[in-house]
C-alpha cells in the first residue's frame, strides 16, 4: 500500500503545503500516519475525518472533529455521503481493517481523495494524541473475538455428549478463515446491528449528510472571510 508522504520536520525543509499537494495527489489507496494527520488537522484547510466503527465505538473515544459514518451505513448510502466529500478524506477504524473496506468502497465510486490512517485510532492513542471519551464500550473486533472464542470453547465443551457439535467449532473456523481472505467479517457486521453498539445518538443517513452540508458550510465561509 502506498504511503503518505514523509513527516514534517522544519529541519529537512518540508513544507506543509507539500505534504497537501502529496495527500491529494495520489490516485492508489495510501496511508497516513498519526502524526501528519495531526499536524494536517492543524491546518487552515484541514482533511475531513470520517470514523467508520459503529457509533457505540465513536462514542467511546474518537478524534475531535471526526464524522461518525459506520462502514455499513457508507456502504448502503455511498452515493448520498459522496456528494458531500468535496475535500480530502481520512478515513479512520480502530486498526486500519474497516477503513480499508470504506476506502475500497468510495474508491469505486471514482472518489480519489481518500486515504486511510495507518493503524487507526489505536495508532493515534498511542502517540499520545487527544480524544474525545464518553462511556466505555468493547471495541468490535474484541466482541468477535469473544463471541468466536466462545462459539468454539461451547462446541468443544458440547462434543462430549454431542459430538455433532464439533461441526460448530469447525464451521466458526471456516468462518474466521474466510473473515481474513476475503477482509470482511460477516459476525462483526451483525454484531454491529446490537442495541450494544448503537450508542446514544443518532446516527442515520440522513443525520451524516446534514453534518457534511453544515461542516462544507462552514468551511466555505471562513474562506469568505
Amino acid at each position: 500500500m502506498e504511503r503518505y508522504p514523509p513527516r514534517y520536520h522544519a529541519s529537512r525543509g518540508f513544507r506543509h503545503q507539500q505534504l497537501r499537494k502529496g495527500l491529494t495527489s495520489m490516485t492508489a489507496p495510501a496511508t497516513i500516519d498519526s502524526h501528519d494527520l495531526h499536524q494536517m488537522l492543524g491546518s487552515a484547510t484541514p482533511p475531513r475525518v470520517l470514523d467508520v466503527r459503529t457509533p457505540g465505538e465513536f462514542e467511546t473515544a474518537h478524534i475531535n472533529g471526526a464524522y461518525n459514518v459506520p462502514l455499513d451505513l457508507l456502504r448502503e448510502h455511498r452515493d448520498e455521503i459522496i456528494g458531500h466529500l468535496d475535500q480530502d478524506v481520512v478515513l479512520v477504524c480502530r486498526s486500519g481493517q474497516r477503513a480499508a473496506q470504506a476506502e475500497e468502497t468510495l474508491r469505486n465510486t471514482g472518489l480519489t481523495n481518500v486515504h486511510i490512517l495507518d493503524g487507526g485510532i489505536t495508532a493515534w492513542e498511542a502517540q499520545g494524541f487527544a480524544v474525545n471519551r464518553g462511556a466505555t464500550r468493547w471495541d468490535l473486533e474484541r466482541q468477535v473475538r469473544l463471541v468466536a472464542g466462545s462459539l468454539v470453547l461451547s462446541a468443544i465443551l458440547g462434543s462430549i455428549a454431542a459430538p455433532k457439535l464439533k461441526w460448530l467449532a469447525a464451521g466458526v473456523g471456516g468462518g474466521l478463515t474466510f473473515a481474513a481472505v476475503s477482509n470482511t467479517c460477516a459476525m462483526g457486521m451483525l454484531l454491529s446491528k446490537l442495541p450494544y453498539n448503537r450508542g446514544t445518538a443518532t446516527c442515520d443517513a440522513q443525520t451524516v449528510v446534514a453534518q457534511l452540508v453544515d461542516a462544507n458550510t462552514t468551511d466555505k465561509n471562513k474562506k469568505v472571510s
